[in-house]
């Protein structure tokens, strides 16, 4: 049962995401790409364990407006790529975890996503597709790690670009608003799911 603050963890893979708003939520750090925050969440889950993991930050997408919020529930690990092999894209060796992740808390009003993770940054993002519709760098593993501890997860991501050739550009800019906005919609989370003032 969520009763407050202290009970979750907000994760953030960079501190200019955060802009210094949520000082008042505990946050973890981790570095980008998906070792960082493999080794960072493990490390800070041998110490303390939260009763929920949001993980919070940017993400790019073509499907989804830049500046709007998407709440990812299901989650692909994009630059898994065996198929010479004769496995299915994305789909990793040996491993008894799916393709397609379906671990995360969904909360409304916010639009659901299948959010495709990477250790790549592509200014022609090709969107497996149709596999996947945001694309981040964090959120597979962070996912997978909480399923593995039975911690419930949340993921909201502010669509800062349009994963395309002026991504790098775009995500700079869309810093300015990224936290404020993020914030907010942690606040709505608050009221609407969990029924607790912010």
């Amino acid at each position: 049962m969520i009763k407050g603050k202290d009970d979750i963890l907000v994760v953030f893979a960079l501190e200019q995401e955060s802009q210094n708003v949520f000082d008042d939520y505990p946050v973890l750090y981790t570095g980008v790409g998906k070792v960082q925050a493999a080794l960072a969440l493990s490390q800070h889950l041998q110490r303390v364990t939260p009763k929920m993991i949001v993980n919070l930050g940017t993400a790019g997408s073509q499907k989804h407006t830049k500046g709007s919020v998407v709440n990812a529930t299901s989650f692909i690990q994009r630059d898994m790529d065996v198929t010479p092999l004769g496995l299915a894209p994305y789909q990793t060796p040996f491993s008894a975890h799916p393709v397609e992740l379906v671990y995360g808390e969904t909360v409304h009003p916010f639009p659901t996503a299948t959010c495709g993770t990477g250790d790549n940054f592509s200014v022609q993002e090709d969107f497996g597709n149709g596999a996947y519709d945001v694309v981040d760098m964090e959120a597979y593993v962070l996912a997978l790690i909480s399923k593995s501890h039975d911690i419930p997860f949340v993921c909201l991501k502010y669509i800062s670009d349009g994963a395309d050739g002026a991504a790098d550009l775009d995500w700079e800019e869309a810093l300015k608003v990224t936290a404020s906005t993020l914030k907010t919609a942690l606040e709505q989370t608050f009221k609407s799911v969990w029924a607790l003032s912010a």
